[in-house]
């Protein structure tokens, strides 16, 4: 088992990682998505070993980290919504990735093994819809002949906070299914159909582990640790895929950031035979207005996670961002990060 943290923590609303006794001047204090937070945990631990600095994280939700900078209670936010160029200036933010996730359907039928269910977007988007509500719909049925399909009640799972995670499932949603794009539509939160609601990426692995018949969506990490039987997905080029680090790569391999403004790019339903329908870059946001030594501090264990911490994301089952990347993410440190003399907090000479 590649992942050794205890998944329960996860709901937790405030997480101290790394030395409980670091003084308050030597603690980074973060805010934001569940998705990134198995990665970012490990980070950390190794980030204190190194360092001595302690990072505290509170894993409440992209849209809760998001409220959380804007207060200025945090040095850093977590989101897996990236935000509008306009919205940043209004907010006086900046943003940029930190690493590629992958979001997968999971289930709970009894006798049905992980990868055994294959769904189309449109199928996904009926079930969430409330237009499919049996496990032996003769929709499900078509796309999986050879499965044993219960005459069962499907119960849907989504999250009940703020959810970058949701942003992206309902963003691919409305891509594949124009009812969806119409009735329900894409954000951090929107009006379920029906369903039941869970706090977290693990709030929502949680029901569906205790639901017979459930169905949700979950960051690619809480799928394995919680040992969910997740999907196979058709893809935009018609091709079953597997969520696995090849599929997540190639979806990620069409992510061009030089082309967008403050790194904007929603890399849901990518084309390529291999490409994993629902992935996401997940992204870091600080405010230009913190203390110039506060923000530096952030960046120093940001930057230590985008270059020496590439292994723990990969072994994660996270796409680690290139270094033409990081390169572009340091660039803009410099060039938007300042103190009132115009010094750059972040060189490039660093």
């Amino acid at each position: 088992m590649k992942r050794q943290w205890a998944m329960a923590a996860m709901a937790a609303t405030a997480l101290a990682l790394g030395c409980a006794g670091a003084r308050a001047d030597t603690t980074l204090t973060g805010a934001g998505g569940t998705a990134i937070y198995p990665v970012l945990a490990k980070w950390a631990d190794s980030y204190h070993t190194a360092t001595g600095i302690s990072v505290n994280y509170q894993a409440i939700g992209s849209g809760g980290g998001i409220r959380q900078i804007e207060a200025k209670t945090v040095l850093f936010a977590n989101s897996d919504m990236p935000l509008e160029p306009d919205d940043l200036t209004k907010t006086g933010m900046i943003q940029f990735p930190q690493v590629i996730i992958a979001i997968t359907p999971v289930v709970h039928v009894k006798g049905v093994t992980p990868g055994e269910l294959v769904f189309d977007g449109s199928t996904l988007a009926d079930i969430y819809l409330g237009k499919i509500t049996e496990w032996d719909d003769p929709a499900i049925a078509k796309l999986n002949p050879n499965a044993h399909l219960p005459h069962l009640a499907i119960t849907t799972v989504h999250r009940s906070d703020g959810s970058g995670t949701t942003f992206n499932f309902t963003n691919y949603l409305s891509k594949v299914s124009p009812e969806w794009k119409k009735t329900v539509g894409a954000n951090t939160a929107v009006a379920w159909p029906g369903g039941i609601g869970g706090k977290g990426n693990a709030g929502v692995a949680s029901f569906v582990q205790q639901v017979n018949g459930a169905i949700g969506y979950v960051e690619y990490a809480y799928t394995i640790e919680n040992r969910l039987a997740y999907t196979d997905m058709i893809n935009a080029a018609g091709r079953r895929v597997t969520p696995n680090m090849a599929a997540f790569q190639a979806a990620a391999a069409n992510a061009d950031f030089s082309k967008v403004a403050d790194f904007y790019l929603v890399l849901t339903n990518q084309p390529g035979e291999k490409s994993w329908p629902v992935t996401a870059a997940t992204y870091m946001l600080l405010r230009k207005d913190a203390e110039p030594a506060q923000n530096k501090a952030a960046l120093d264990f940001l930057d230590w996670a985008l270059k020496k911490g590439q292994a723990q994301a990969s072994s994660l089952d996270y796409v680690p961002l290139p270094p033409s990347v990081v390169n572009q993410i340091e660039k803009s440190w410099s060039d938007n990060l300042k103190g009132k003399d115009g010094a750059s907090v972040w060189p490039m000479t660093h």
